[in-house]
């Protein structure tokens, strides 16, 4: 058995942690971080909660995942029979982001020429290596077609109504987890939706939250090269793709997400999930919605890893967040291009609470609440009090070519997240920046009292346009009064090198070394965080 799985079952994920305390109190910190006395205040916070337990033995998350696997969880894009929007072979989306043991997730499909089809649900973990389980399937169930709605002329809004299909009332005995729905029909397409089971009875060691607000903000769905539309793009007259005069100002979640039914950058959220479940670090999961709507409290939990693109943040994620770390919680935001866009969560056309979400960004937004206009949190107020790296310590600087990721330039190589990987101040690990990167902005309000480290510093090629065309990338770990911290890669990558099998992140990511390096360093974060 190896050292990281013979921790974990005995529990001992602090041990990592208390070794890397001895090499942190040891380091030069005026040469290395930086004080930051400015900008906006601790937040007043009610009286704090109890103290997160010890974390328990995780041997339930291993057990759970020397289970039998299956790859049949995997839907790749190009696959020839993954679903395509216009022809709707098959395709669905659920209810709900997520439901706890006893709740009720309902499936809505449509389903081409009426054939019969299944639909299989799968748990992602490590399972030998193959990604998933598989918990259950349903009996074979005979599919309608059902119309595609019509757009919301004022918003752009795409929501369906389409009846249940089929319903899974959460068995107690499920793991909260990363779940997919996988639907096949008897021709053999196939399409998928994302949810996740909770467990917020239990406050684990570690919370992972997964980003569906974002997973919404870029769903193109349907992309019919007439109706589909996101926050970002949508349809020319003559079915070539728009920009941002044709976006959507809304987006619905009662639609399926497009094609194969993956969210955009799903990856960076399975990536970290399989890695820490072969770990075997006590885990349990919510959506980002759960945070929004209060179903989950960030600060009943030691640490809370944000492993994906997580762009898309309602003023209640950011004040939970926030209020978690000036707690003395430990946070950590494993991509890029976090708390950007500030939202709205409102209810569906049908009146269920929290299944639009507006995002008018540079357009007039025409209801804006308490919390003001929906657009990039630095701009809500007009002297940037709210930007993300008040919360963060770094912010989101620039994009990246997709075809040319840079390396990452490590930075502080005696911090304890460095610790036995044998890394040095300067060395490159080629093609860990990518997509989006982050950096420490002057410009920007800082969180007062806090101590900034940056762990990588990289130069990179800024591809927006009218942008610098060198820029540099950061990592950093922000340390605030009170003992709370928040780690941000700065880089899509990082969640990426975390798992083997991933064709398209191994295509970037090249260097077997670099990738070892960033799962050590990933351990040295997740059990300093819990340590």
């Amino acid at each position: 058995m190896g050292n990281r799985s013979r921790r974990a079952v005995l529990g001992l994920l602090g041990l990592a942690g208390a070794a890397g305390a001895s090499a942190y109190a040891l380091r030069d910190t005026a040469a290395t971080s930086v004080t930051l006395g400015s900008g906006t205040p601790a937040p007043s916070t009610s009286p704090s909660p109890t103290a997160p337990a010890e974390p328990v033995p995780s041997a339930s998350i291993l057990a759970e995942n020397r289970l039998p696997g299956s790859k049949d969880w995997i839907q790749y894009r190009d696959n020839a029979l993954c679903t395509n929007d216009a022809r709707g072979q098959i395709m669905g989306y659920a209810s709900t982001t997520s439901a706890g043991h006893g709740e009720r997730v309902d499936f809505h499909l449509s389903v081409r020429d009426n054939q019969t089809y299944r639909i299989a649900i799968y748990r992602i973990g490590d399972y030998g290596g193959t990604g998933a389980r598989l918990m259950t399937t349903s009996e074979p169930l005979r599919g309608i077609r059902r119309e595609i709605p019509e757009g919301d002329p004022r918003t752009g809004a795409v929501a369906c109504d389409w009846p249940v299909s089929w319903s899974l009332t959460v068995p107690q005995g499920w793991l909260s987890g990363l779940y997919q729905a996988v639907f096949t029909a008897a021709d053999g397409h196939r399409s998928s939706t994302p949810f996740v089971v909770r467990e917020p009875q239990r406050a684990s060691a570690l919370l992972v939250v997964i980003p569906f607000a974002t997973y919404q903000a870029y769903n193109m769905w349907p992309k019919d090269k007439r109706t589909g539309k996101n926050l970002y793009r949508g349809y020319l007259p003559n079915g070539r793709l728009g920009g941002t005069e044709q976006r959507a100002m809304k987006v619905s979640f009662d639609r399926p997400y497009s094609g194969s039914g993956v969210p955009s950058w799903f990856n960076m959220d399975t990536g970290f999930v399989r890695w820490a479940e072969a770990a075997g670090y006590d885990v349990t999961y919510a959506s980002s919605l759960d945070l929004h709507d209060g179903t989950i409290d960030p600060a009943a939990y030691r640490a809370v890893v944000f492993p994906g693109h997580d762009e898309y943040w309602s003023q209640a994620m950011f004040d939970a967040s926030l209020n978690a770390v000036h707690q003395g919680r430990k946070l950590a935001f494993l991509g890029a291009n976090n708390v950007y866009f500030h939202v709205r969560m409102e209810p569906s056309p049908t009146g269920v609470k929290d299944r639009l979400m507006a995002c008018y960004k540079s357009s007039h937004d025409p209801a804006p609440d308490v919390h003001g206009r929906t657009s990039r949190f630095r701009e809500v107020l007009r002297d940037g009090s709210r930007a993300e790296q008040q919360l963060l310590g770094i912010q989101f600087n620039g994009i990246v070519p997709t075809e040319k990721p840079f390396p990452l330039v490590v930075k502080n190589a005696s911090h304890w997240l460095w610790e036995g990987t044998g890394v040095r101040d300067g060395e490159r690990l080629p093609g860990l920046v990518g997509i989006e990167a982050d950096a420490y902005d002057p410009r920007a309000v800082e969180p007062a009292g806090a101590v900034r480290t940056l762990l990588a510093e990289s130069p990179y090629k800024d591809s927006r346009p009218g942008a610098r065309k060198r820029s540099l990338q950061h990592t950093a770990h922000t340390e605030f009064p009170g003992g709370g911290s928040v780690f941000v890669a700065g880089t899509f990558h990082w969640p990426l090198a975390l798992v083997d099998g991933d064709s398209w992140a191994e295509a970037k990511i090249k260097d077997r070394a670099a990738r070892a390096k960033i799962r050590r360093a990933t351990a040295n974060l997740v059990d300093r965080m819990l340590g």
